[in-house]
């Protein structure tokens, strides 16, 4: 039971950074972004903390994605222009933007990259969320066009069709700041 226990908290441990941007993207905020994340680690560990460590991945993302969709529901009308206003304020305390850099690069490199990265966030807020979804889990979390239908809860070809379009948008948007 103990081993069990310590599994659980390695594996949520390991996935904590990466479903806390996905949320973040998701909604636009930290705050909404880490109440989901808590609220989909709870569940994980409330119901499904018995089955195999192998199953966790796909079960831990589905409720993630679960969370996200219930919060899109809530905040739709209220939200709608949120992505289009976001604070730049939250970015000050961000640990990323505050670590050391340590390859040497000129501030002009610097500017560069920061403006790209800017480009990327936004163009990625400004996906419609089952595009999102569905990019995110293909690229960033590498599940399979199957693993991620089973987490969106659609078909395998809703998926390419949300990651081609998301794909696409995203060329079009970036292909200037990606040269």
């Amino acid at each position: 039971m103990l081993q069990s226990h310590r599994d659980l908290d390695a594996f949520l441990a390991s996935v904590e950074k990466r479903a806390f941007r996905m949320a973040e993207i998701a909604t636009g905020n930290k705050d909404d972004a880490l109440d989901i994340l808590q609220d989909a680690m709870f569940k994980l560990a409330e119901k499904y903390a018995d089955r195999s460590i192998e199953e966790w991945g796909p079960l831990f993302t589905t409720i993630l994605q679960s969370r996200i969709r219930d919060w899109y529901r809530r905040n739709l009308l209220r939200n709608k222009f949120r992505a289009w206003f976001s604070s730049k304020d939250e970015e000050e305390n961000d640990p990323v933007q505050q670590a050391e850099d340590r390859m040497t690069r000129t501030p002009e490199q610097l500017l560069q990259s920061d403006r790209r990265i800017d480009e990327l966030d936004m163009a990625i807020h400004a996906l419609p969320l089952r595009q999102q979804q569905a990019f995110l889990l293909r690229t960033w979390e590498g599940y399979s066009v199957k693993d991620a239908a089973n987490i969106m809860k659609c078909s395998a070809g809703s998926v390419k069709t949300h990651y081609s379009r998301a794909v696409h948008t995203l060329r079009d948007k970036l292909d200037d700041h990606w040269e």
